[in-house]
């Protein structure tokens, strides 16, 4: 009887906001099939369904952009122009190097994406990126970690979220790999949250008879996981009170940059960006703007077209900073958002979605069908009582990596690995051979362990062998007491 009443409720429930027919085929189900379903039907936020619907689904959003009395953001720069700001970047600087070796940032890197678009099947972070050794992602961030790790003598804990998409994979990933001897406790991965998909008049779709059509929440769903998953909790026990953010599609971060957590925290900021100047008006990256005294990010595809070409009078564009996903986020901050209900703006995003029709058919739609729904965590950035911006530069920091070929790609970023390894060890005096368009004539790579920056690789310049053209180069960490050298995983130690 209770369980009756249960279904009774939740029926009435659907019906208020239009979405019954999620039980049209609950007579074909069994008893796990219908626990199932009520299950997803209870996860369901259906408070808010009706005005996602019709703010959303139905009809295009009107552009967030409705005023244009808005100015560029301030940032500080890559390198300080007076000695005032000489002395507050020397003071960042011990204080970030000060705060990792207490242990008191963490590295969180959103990975709930598919290699789809690379031609890859599994999670992206899997994805093989390094030029010389073929490193997957992961572990490129895993021996940076582990690297810095070293250098400050702390232990930095790494929070990974994945999607119901990869979890599995991404986990078997990891444990095959015995979390590259970062300690299963040091890594946490959890999943984000879920979205219904609707078609286009509202209703949300069955993926099949029993479930319904879900999408990742996004990135700014981190918000929410990060709390609901446990991993808030984890970082209070560990006293973990900052957090540098990435996306895994990136492997030129700097993960534990000092500079840029030291200003954060000097500036009393609660999450704070880092920007590189646009390589044109309408490059695909969000906007930094200052809206209402508040650093706000505009997605590209939002910036009135005039904004976007507006240039200064010694031409530069007036809107010229770009936002790469590149954050620290304190954890206070996560937890206020949290305590007080916030909900990040949805934005909309049209797709094929693959989901049974009415007769409880399986369709693969060979055109777009319908909405899905997602967060951005750069929208989380004005929610911020204070937050600041520094620029870098893009060929050290940013390359990510999109698409199998052209920009953005595969090939672009192992292009940027090599061009950077070559520009760290010119500045350190080694000869590396080039190219008549001046591009490197050889590969290298870098193991985070061997250096993490220009000034560590100079430290050891005694230790760079002669390089020369077709060379592949891999530099690592020797070991003192054995003379091997620790080179990937996967290969273990060899002599």
């Amino acid at each position: 009887m209770a369980y009756d009443r249960q279904f009774a409720q939740i029926k009435k429930d659907l019906e208020t906001c239009g979405q019954s027919h999620l039980l049209r085929f609950w007579d074909d189900l069994d008893a796990t099939g219908r626990a199932a379903l009520t299950e997803q039907i209870r996860d369901l936020d259906l408070g808010r369904i009706s005005d996602w619907v019709e703010r959303l689904v139905k009809n295009a959003p009107q552009a967030p952009v409705q005023r244009l009395d808005f100015e560029p953001a301030p940032a500080y720069e890559p390198e300080p122009r007076d000695d005032t700001q000489k002395r507050k970047y020397f003071e960042a600087m011990e204080l970030g190097k000060k705060l990792i070796s207490e242990g008191r940032v963490a590295g969180f890197v959103v990975a709930g994406g598919q290699g789809t678009r690379l031609g890859f099947e599994g999670p992206k972070g899997c994805f093989e990126i390094s030029p010389v050794r073929n490193k997957p992602l992961f572990q490129v961030f895993a021996e940076t970690i582990a690297a810095v790790s070293r250098r400050y003598g702390s232990v930095c804990p790494w929070y990974v979220m994945t999607s119901p998409l990869n979890h599995g994979p991404t986990v078997e990933f990891f444990r095959s790999r015995d979390f590259f001897g970062l300690g299963r406790e040091n890594v946490v991965i959890f999943q984000q949250g879920t979205l219904p998909n609707f078609d286009f008049e509202g209703h949300i779709l069955l993926d099949d008879k029993g479930s319904i059509a879900r999408s990742p929440d996004g990135h700014g769903g981190s918000i929410k996981a990060l709390c609901r998953s446990g991993a808030l909790d984890d970082m209070k026990r560990r006293g973990v009170e900052y957090l540098s953010y990435w996306q895994v599609d990136n492997p030129l971060v700097n993960l534990f940059d000092p500079l840029f957590i030291g200003l954060h925290v000097l500036d009393g900021a609660e999450m704070s960006s880092k920007a590189v100047i646009k390589n044109d008006p309408e490059e695909k990256v969000g906007n930094f703007c200052l809206i209402d005294g508040k650093v706000t990010v505009i997605e590209y595809s939002d910036l009135p077209r005039e904004l976007a070409r507006k240039r200064n009078a010694d031409g530069s564009l007036v809107f010229h900073l770009g936002s790469i996903a590149i954050h620290i986020i304190n954890t206070a901050f996560v937890e206020r958002l949290n305590g007080e209900s916030c909900s990040l703006p949805l934005h909309r995003a049209i797709k094929k979605i693959a989901h049974v029709d009415a007769q409880g058919n399986h369709v693969e739609p060979e055109d777009v069908n319908g909405v899905k729904l997602e967060s951005f965590i750069f929208d989380a950035v004005p929610m911020a009582k204070h937050s600041i911006i520094l620029e870098i530069v893009r060929a050290e920091q940013f390359a990510p990596t999109k698409n199998a070929t052209g920009t953005d790609s595969a090939e672009s970023t192992r292009a940027m690995m090599v061009e950077r390894a070559a520009r760290w060890l010119e500045r350190a005096g080694v000869s590396v051979p080039r190219r008549p368009d001046g591009t490197p004539g050889c590969l290298i790579e870098i193991a985070p362990g061997f250096a993490l920056d220009p000034q560590e690789l100079a430290s050891k310049r005694e230790q760079i062998p002669p390089i020369r053209p077709g060379d592949r180069v891999y530099l690592a960490q020797p070991i003192a007491d054995c003379g091997f050298r620790i080179v990937d995983y996967q290969d273990r130690r060899v002599p």
